[in-house]
């Protein structure tokens, strides 16, 4: 005597047949509660909705910021290397200037002038030769 044991197939058949053969109680309180789970069901796809909007939303001005921001720094990083150079240039002039005054302040001297003609305009006081030696730089 060997019993046979149903496959799964045959005991998901019979059990779908065993649900279809059930009916339901035609009663106030399972129609009350029907419609408090369908209340439920349409509550928890408004609150899901809800959570996917405001995630958007978000991920959408968080979106926003981090761009504002990267833009800004790509800003900054500019503007910092204007100063820098500025501040670089604004040091070589100003180098210039006090070389420039140290000049006028020496130009204003008369035995200064008078050193240079000499060195490079070739003048002389009376009674003096001028040997010319080539490659002679100003030296000023």
């Amino acid at each position: 005597m060997v019993e046979e044991v149903p496959t799964k197939e045959e005991v998901a058949e019979s059990v779908d047949v065993d649900r279809k053969s059930v009916t339901k109680i035609d009663s106030g309180f399972v129609k009350q509660y029907d419609a408090h789970v369908e209340r439920q069901h349409k509550k928890k796809k408004r609150l899901i909705r809800r959570l996917a909007l405001f995630t958007i939303a978000t991920l959408l001005l968080f979106g926003g910021l981090l761009t504002y921001h990267l833009n800004q720094r790509a800003v900054y990083a500019d503007k910092r290397e204007q100063y820098e150079e500025l501040q670089q240039k604004m040091t070589e002039l100003n180098q210039k200037e006090e070389d420039l005054n140290e000049e006028i302040q020496l130009l204003q001297d008369e035995d200064y002038v008078l050193q240079i003609a000499r060195t490079n305009y070739f003048f002389s006081k009376e009674g003096e030769i001028i040997f010319q030696i080539p490659d002679n730089s100003p030296s000023y």
